[in-house]
């Protein structure tokens, strides 16, 4: 039986690909970056919002921001 090949999306229009979240976190586990359980969170609670990607950005920043 033959092997389904799974499709990326591709913008028509910025001819950039985009991946889910699965396959980053294989990407960067390759160059030893892991998500920790915050960062998980964090991830989910902006995809439950439909925060759009400044916003998450924004909500990265302030995360990490001091004082």
């Amino acid at each position: 039986m033959a092997k389904q090949k799974k499709t990326i999306a591709k913008n028509a229009k910025t001819g950039r690909f985009v991946i889910g979240s699965a396959g980053f976190g294989k990407i960067s586990a390759v160059e030893g970056i892991r998500m920790t359980a915050a960062m998980k969170k964090r991830a989910g609670d902006a995809r439950a919002k439909g925060l759009t990607a400044e916003e998450y950005r924004r909500t990265i920043i302030r995360s990490y921001r001091k004082g």
